[in-house]
């Protein structure tokens, strides 16, 4: 068989329903300056789709800066990986004002959040080591684990007891092996909006050796008495060995950071392949986001908008019936029994005839027979935006009970 005949007829769990998905339900255009109502076909929409927590994207602070940015070095600057032409001492600035912010010596920018986790995994392991990671780890760190050689085991989402059991059975094979172990979890669990049991994890350290790397790139700028993480909102900054933050959410930006002792991000700073091979952060992004830390850090009142908006939504739900799991962040999604093609009909329902546009989960993300709607709550929504949502999801689940979505055909052409 051909292999690329192969790949085209099968498409993968996400990209068999690509016919008619396509433009709709999977890769949407949504037009507009980024805010809480920009357009979809032609019609404004209310939109609770864009990471954008604390409504930075078009703060005209931050529209400034990367303008000045563009204007004063132009988008190529500075050419080549930062190992070997591209570096600057803005980028070092940065680099320190993000590692004290989070309560570490030093950190490392990464050019984007995603491949730089995966090369943070490729980094701290070999085939010696074992890695012990959450069942509901981000695809990154799933990616990140593929690439590792040695042997990992899952514990059940955020099951302390299920955790050592596995820490267990890692400490016995990495003493056979002659290595170490690395546990790997988030702080904000990014579909459910729970939090990590970091305390609990750290407290696992009196019985196992092992080091604590978190992706936070949730929590960072959300989580915490002043937005420097999920670490800080548990009060176990000195437990965490490695924390990842990403710029493409409370920043509004793109890249990303680790953060750690000055030897080990000094070794990151060698050995993330990610990185070193390369080009770096263009300089427009690394002076705005300079402009977007000092906003995050001198700005509570961001945070505190977003957590208004957060909790008026999710205490919403909640008097209404619906079942928003057991999110304790932002992250508010909100899940229903319906199958694949009522959840379309529905999701349709919302955005044509309510103007409401979020994003929708289905099987295999979540189990079959279950629907979620994820809601991403930021500091620019207002609290007529969460009434009319309350009103119209209300609206919406009657019909999924009455099956008014039931007898629905392929919704897009």
């Amino acid at each position: 068989m051909d292999i690329f005949e192969k790949l085209t007829k099968r498409m993968g769990p996400i990209g068999e329903h690509f016919e008619w998905s396509h433009g709709y339900f999977s890769f949407p255009k949504l037009e507009g300056e980024i805010a809480p109502h920009m357009n979809f076909r032609g019609k404004e929409h209310l939109v609770w789709s864009l990471n954008n927590y604390l409504g930075l994207a078009n703060h005209p602070e931050v529209r400034k800066a990367d303008a000045q940015g563009a204007e004063d070095f132009g988008m190529a600057y500075p050419m080549g990986a930062r190992m070997m032409s591209g570096n600057s001492k803005y980028h070092e600035q940065l680099e320190q004002e993000l590692a004290d912010f989070v309560g570490k010596e030093d950190a490392f920018v990464l050019n984007y959040g995603y491949q730089g986790m995966v090369s943070i995994i490729d980094a701290l392991v070999d085939r010696k080591d074992v890695v012990v990671y959450d069942g509901e780890s981000h695809a990154c760190i799933i990616d990140g684990l593929r690439l590792h050689m040695g042997k990992r085991f899952v514990y059940k989402h955020n099951d302390i007891d299920d955790c050592r059991k596995q820490l267990e059975r890692a400490t016995k094979l990495a003493a056979a092996n002659g290595g170490g172990i690395l546990v790997i979890t988030e702080g904000v669990f990014g579909m459910s909006g729970a939090q990590g049991k970091l305390k609990e994890i750290i407290d696992l350290k009196k019985d196992f050796n092992f080091r604590l790397l978190i992706d936070d790139a949730h929590g960072f700028g959300t989580m915490g008495p002043t937005g420097a993480g999920t670490h800080e909102a548990q009060n176990c900054i000195e437990g965490i060995d490695v924390y990842f933050g990403t710029f493409a959410k409370s920043m509004a930006g793109i890249g990303g950071f680790v953060a750690s002792t000055k030897d080990l991000t000094n070794y990151f700073r060698y050995n993330l392949r990610s990185q070193t091979y390369a080009k770096a952060l263009p300089m427009p992004m690394v002076i705005g986001l300079l402009k977007r830390l000092e906003l995050l850090k001198n700005n509570p009142e961001l945070r505190e908008k977003l957590w208004k908006v957060a909790t008026t939504l999710q205490n919403g739900l909640k008097e209404r019936g619906f079942d928003i799991g057991v999110t304790d962040t932002v992250v508010t999604p909100v899940f229903l029994k319906g199958e694949l093609l009522e959840a379309t009909a529905l999701t349709m329902d919302l955005r044509e005839n309510y103007g409401i546009f979020c994003s929708i989960v289905v099987y295999p993300v979540i189990p079959k027979g279950m629907i979620e709607l994820r809601l991403i709550p930021t500091a620019v929504h207002t609290m007529e935006d969460v009434q009319r949502t309350l009103d119209a999801f209300s609206e919406v689940s009657e019909k999924l009970k009455k099956g008014v979505y039931a007898s629905a055909k392929v919704p897009v052409t």
